[in-house]
């Protein structure tokens, strides 16, 4: 019996996150991929991180790109295809779109399918002369693009500084990926979080209302949802919090007392303050910046940042 495509490909999404999900829990010290986050729920969890007051990645990072969306357009030249990393909800990218009217086609790839095929609805009706040609993949993963943009330059965009998610090995071999998807023709318009006040770090992850905390919890309602664990959601807690020595914001979903539970089948047992690493958010000077993109086979034509200097967005050639 044939297994229709989409099924094919949710079966296969859903066995890996299971590999990963033991693997990561069976480990020493237990880390879960942070990709696992953005199931739809999650994603919508993200999209109300980026509206809550101390969390001035978003916004500032728009503001940017409001000032500096025309010079973009200019270095980008007329007919190129965007693509973009990581699209999640393409807010920011319809500051891009609206400043290139010009465009081959936009690219959005994200992990999500549900949120991505929403995303894409939205863009059709409100960019009617716009091509979008969406690819529902790990962007870490990627090989290829779709062939109706190989005539046109290729323009990629990772905002967010989701850059900042992977460790700066995984962050060099992104880069050299994009570079070859790219082609040598190609440029990259990367957000980066710059290096702050640890307070104003800490406070951006650990929001009053608690949003990232039920963002990063949410990846045991997944867990429970399509592995069939056997989390208890109130005996487990967000903590996150700034190292300053590695430069980087680290994530943790921390045990509150000691548990065992029940995933796919396989029992684990968790001690009081145990803790399971989701993710890394890393933090980046100028220096820090040119280096990254040397070693990824790039070199910063343009960058831009805002009075406070908080966060950057560089145009990669």
């Amino acid at each position: 019996m044939n297994v229709p495509l989409l099924a094919t490909g949710e079966l296969a999404d859903r066995d890996a996150f299971r590999r990963d999900v033991l693997a990561g829990l069976g480990g020493s010290p237990r880390a879960i991929p942070a990709k696992y986050l953005y199931d739809a729920r999650g994603s919508a969890l993200f999209d109300a991180i980026c509206e809550q007051p101390e969390y001035y990645p978003t916004h500032t990072e728009a503001a940017i790109l409001r000032e500096c969306a025309g010079e973009i357009a200019r270095l980008a030249g007329p007919g190129c295809a965007l693509v973009e990393y990581g699209s999640g909800s393409s807010v920011k990218t319809r500051l891009l779109l609206e400043a290139l009217p010009d465009l081959h086609a936009y690219v959005p790839i994200d992990i999500s399918r549900q949120h991505l095929d929403a995303t894409v609805g939205r863009l059709r009706d409100d960019f009617p002369w716009l091509r979008v040609d969406p690819v529902s993949a790990d962007y870490m993963a990627l090989d290829s693009l779709p062939p109706a943009i190989n005539g046109a330059r290729r323009l990629g965009f990772f905002p967010g500084s989701t850059i900042g998610n992977l460790t700066p090995e995984e962050a060099v071999l992104f880069l050299r990926r994009a570079r070859h998807l790219l082609r040598a023709d190609g440029a990259l318009i990367l957000g980066v979080d710059l290096k702050k006040d640890p307070r104003r770090l800490h406070d951006a992850y650990n929001d009053r209302a608690g949003v990232t905390a039920h963002f990063t919890l949410n990846l045991l309602r997944r867990m429970n949802r399509e592995l069939e664990a056997s989390f208890d959601l109130s005996a487990y807690a967000h903590e996150a919090f700034y190292n300053e020595m590695a430069g980087r914001i680290e994530i943790y979903i921390r045990s509150l007392r000691g548990q065992t539970v029940t995933v796919a089948g396989r029992r684990f047992t968790f001690f009081e303050g145990e803790r399971v690493h989701t993710e890394y958010s890393y933090k980046y000077d100028d220096a820090g910046i040119a280096e990254l993109a040397r070693r990824g086979g790039f070199s910063i034509a343009r960058s831009w940042s805002d009075p406070a200097r908080l966060f950057a967005v560089v145009f990669l050639k």
